[in-house]
């Protein structure tokens, strides 16, 4: 990955207003901002959400509170907690997110 063109900025992520997503069951709040052809989030899941979609978009996905469980599609599961983060491509392999508790995640894709 080459990062051109960004200047120097800073985000206030409370700031930014937030975009509900609803999942089968809870919600996702989104809060986004776009720079260049990357998009950047900070997301929280409700209690309880489970992802209304097999996800095929590549992410780098850190994390910061609660926890988070991603199940791929070949049935592996995998649980992040705050500090851990993973990384897919694109079209690599589906996954979804759901969390019992609820979760806060910073995504870059």
């Amino acid at each position: 990955m080459t990062l051109n063109d960004i200047p120097f900025a800073t985000t206030h992520w409370a700031q930014l207003p937030a975009t509900e997503h609803p999942g089968i069951t809870g919600k996702a709040y989104w809060r986004t901002q776009h720079v260049n052809d990357i998009r950047i989030r900070m997301v929280e899941y409700t209690p309880g959400y489970l992802a209304d979609h097999w996800c095929r978009k590549g992410h780098i996905l850190l994390c910061l509170a609660g926890e988070l469980r991603t199940e791929l599609a070949d049935g592996r599961i995998f649980i992040l907690t705050p500090g851990m983060s993973y990384q897919v491509a694109d079209d690599a392999e589906p996954h979804r997110s759901s969390t019992g508790a609820g979760a806060t995640l910073f995504i870059v894709d």
